[in-house]
């Protein structure tokens, strides 16, 4: 998979499209993708920044993200962003559209980050692959929706 050359351009059209199509992808490299939009607030100027991702859910209220970054030697800047401000918003594709809502994240360790990595691996062999391309330790993310 070849990527974009500008990810800020390829990333504000995948969210247009979510946005604009229930949270489905229909066109590009995505299409057909189980994608999220995460919206973090800037670690350092404070300003909301929304990031498509792709995800899998560990229960009812958990969903779990993997912050690769294409295993690149440092972390994303949506990773850093809610390492600073746990406060999150997703919205996922719901059965009647997007579903919006507060959450909060949290940096999976020890033995539940093996877990987590483990399902990751089943989920997406590819993704999971990412850890043997980098040195960094690659960040589980468990995201859980606040109390409804």
């Amino acid at each position: 998979m070849t990527m974009p050359s500008d990810m800020r351009e390829f990333n504000r059209s995948v969210v247009t499209d979510f946005r604009a199509n229930g949270g489905e992808i229909s066109d590009g490299m995505l299409k057909g993708s189980r994608v999220l939009l995460l919206t973090t607030v800037g670690a350092r100027g404070g300003g909301e920044h929304t990031t498509p991702l792709g995800y899998f859910t560990d229960g009812p209220d958990r969903i779990v993200l993997w912050a690769s970054n294409m295993a690149a030697p440092k972390h994303p800047d949506w990773y850093a962003n809610l390492a600073a401000n746990p406060s999150v918003t997703v919205e996922l594709p719901g059965a009647d559209g997007i579903d919006r809502f507060e959450a909060t994240a949290s940096i999976a360790t020890g033995d539940e980050r093996a877990r987590l990595l483990t399902a990751l691996a089943d989920f997406n062999e590819k993704m999971a692959a990412h850890q043997t391309m980098t040195e960094r330790e690659i960040p589980l993310v468990v995201v859980e929706r606040a109390a409804r």
